[in-house]
């Protein structure tokens, strides 16, 4: 916990530029700029703090062009996984986490990123908590803004838990080290909770996020996390722990209200939050530019030396698993020559590239960019009811209502 001194100092430089800690914000003197009592003086000014955390979801981080905020963290996740293929090396992003080497090293930037980001929401949430009772206005408005504040909270400990923590057994102790649970706004160090501690403390928190946001009026976008959102992701945390009933259930409910993209949809590009399924996303500003620190500077049809020299496949087994008849298969060119399949202006084909992840102007990185989709909801609800045992029927019809879409 030795960063959490400037991490606190961050969050005042996510409400006043609303983009990254620049050099001059950091050395002021934070009285000298904003305090908790005039952020929180009003809920109209409130929300500031709360569009503060949303925008470090894509920012860049540490200087780095890899770490787009929790874009980076994404990228991260696959190309540490078993169906993401890198085939060239180009300029070297994300090589070293392909090859599985640097995930290993405790001063390696994705271990750093991996802590820092995550904590740094985490700091700034807990300023929201401790201070958004105070603030003049619509008691709606504190709802919504200290239940998202709950909701990152309990996400950045779930996200880091199972990066950082020994993985959650039902019929275990769970008495290995999980996080620190920093839970207020303060610099000191504390010592890891175990993981079943840090468990109970993300369950709280989206509890708190569930109640807190529980009948408000609609979100202004889909940047910001609603009841759909905090159930979406107590699914997410219910099926890591094996809790199949309350999985099922959050599952079932998050994704009320979203419907299942249709054929057509698919193949659209995975890049605009009007599309139906999405539940939780990046509405990304056009005044907002990422430039190559953007996710689909990496993994989009966004003209970089990264894109054009590697472009990303699949890997070759999975695609052909396939069935000739599902939407997915035509993500991927398995030639390498059809002329039709898009391409990075000036890129190379390869083999079972993808063409998931499309912008619709090329020479602009920004794009929307999805988190939670009412596709994994039935997923996730279809797998805890199978796993209950006396649930075939229904788990049947939730894995089949997404498949024949």
């Amino acid at each position: 916990m030795k960063n959490l001194k400037l991490i606190y100092v961050a969050w005042l430089c996510a409400i006043v530029v609303g983009t990254g800690c620049k050099k001059e914000y950091l050395q002021l003197d934070p009285p000298e700029t904003l305090t908790p009592a005039s952020v929180f003086s009003t809920t109209k000014n409130a929300y500031a703090a709360i569009n503060g955390i949303h925008r470090m979801m894509y920012v860049q981080w540490y200087g780095s062009q890899a770490l787009g905020g929790h874009s980076g963290n994404m990228i991260y996740m696959d190309a540490l996984g078993e169906d993401f293929v890198m085939t060239a090396n180009s300029n070297g992003w994300f090589i070293s986490e392909y090859r599985w080497l640097q995930h290993r090293n405790d001063a390696s930037t994705i271990s750093r990123f991996s802590y820092g980001f995550y904590y740094t929401i985490i700091a700034n949430a807990n300023v929201i908590i401790a201070n958004i009772d105070n603030a003049v206005g619509p008691d709606a408005d504190k709802k919504a803004i200290k239940g998202q504040a709950y909701a990152y909270r309990a996400w950045s400990y779930f996200q880091m838990v199972q990066l950082f923590g020994e993985r959650f057994d039902k019929n275990g102790a769970n008495s290995g080290l999980g996080m620190s649970l920093v839970l207020e706004p303060v610099t000191g160090a504390k010592p890891r909770s175990t993981v079943a501690e840090t468990y109970n403390q993300i369950n709280s928190d989206i509890d708190q996020a569930i109640s807190l946001l529980t009948g408000l009026p609609a979100r202004p976008s889909k940047s910001h996390l609603n009841v759909n959102v905090a159930k979406g992701l107590k699914a997410r945390i219910a099926l890591t722990q094996q809790n199949w009933p309350v999985a099922a259930q959050m599952a079932a409910e998050a994704r009320q209200g979203f419907a299942l993209m249709s054929n057509a949809q698919y193949l659209q590009g995975f890049s605009d939050t009007n599309n139906p399924e999405w539940i939780w996303g990046i509405d990304h500003r056009d005044d907002h530019p990422t430039y190559f620190y953007s996710f689909y500077a990496y993994l989009g049809n966004f003209s970089s030396t990264n894109t054009r020299a590697n472009p990303k496949a699949i890997f070759s087994p999975l695609y052909n698993q396939i069935s000739a008849t599902d939407v997915r298969k035509q993500l991927w060119d398995p030639t390498g020559t059809n002329a039709s399949f898009p391409l990075v202006a000036g890129g190379t084909r390869f083999p079972y590239m993808t063409r998931k992840f499309i912008l619709a102007n090329p020479g602009n990185s920004n794009g929307d960019l999805v988190f939670m989709r009412s596709a994994e909801m039935y997923l996730i609800e279809a797998e805890a009811l199978a796993r209950q045992g006396g649930q075939d029927a229904a788990a049947r019809q939730a894995l089949f209502t997404l498949a024949k879409q």
